[in-house]
């Protein structure tokens, strides 16, 4: 499952599934405390309830230190680089959504799931509103490495360079992630 690649459900949206080290609410706290979340994602306040502020501070570069430079067409987004939105749903600690990138003018939205399995917990991450094949395959592949990461800070582990495993795992989705 920690393997898998994300997978369409719509011809918008991905679903990624990943088993994590538990318990739940340390799970949780990972998604939504700026400390926890910039070891795998990005820093950055948020305000859970619905309706409330998210705003994430990607900082890709520094994410893991034994890394290689970021891909050219990924350059940019080695941070740092902020991204707004807002909750849409917030259940502790079950249900996390908000939107992604409202500055944008088309806002897409990630949504987690978390549920318990025996001393581990299974997380369901649902990117919808994704926007063409190139949004498609940028965004799994993100979510893909992301998630490596956190799998990694749960169990204790160094992480892989992000940009290696990013570089990696994005062919895989190109062929994939047919129109």
């Amino acid at each position: 499952m920690n393997d898998a690649y994300a997978t369409l459900t719509a011809p918008d949206t991905l679903r990624i599934e990943r088993l994590l080290p538990g318990p739940i609410e340390r799970v949780w706290r990972y998604l939504t405390e700026p400390q926890l979340r910039r070891q795998w994602l990005a820093d950055g306040p948020m305000e859970l309830r619905v309706g409330g502020e998210v705003e994430l501070q990607f900082h890709n570069d520094a994410l893991t230190a034994n890394d290689e430079p970021a891909p050219p067409k990924y350059a940019p987004y080695g941070g740092p680089i902020a991204m707004r939105g807002h909750v849409t749903a917030c259940e502790p600690p079950a249900l996390l959504a908000y939107t992604w990138g409202e500055a944008d003018g088309e806002a897409s939205e990630v949504r987690f799931e978390l549920r318990e399995r025996g001393d581990q917990v299974a997380l369901t991450v649902v990117h919808a509103r994704l926007r063409g094949r190139d949004m498609r395959i940028d965004v799994a592949s993100g979510w893909h490495t992301h998630l490596a990461l956190l799998i990694d800070r749960l169990h204790g582990r160094e992480p892989r360079g992000f940009w290696r495993t990013l570089r990696q795992v994005e062919p895989e989705y190109a062929s994939r992630l047919q129109d």
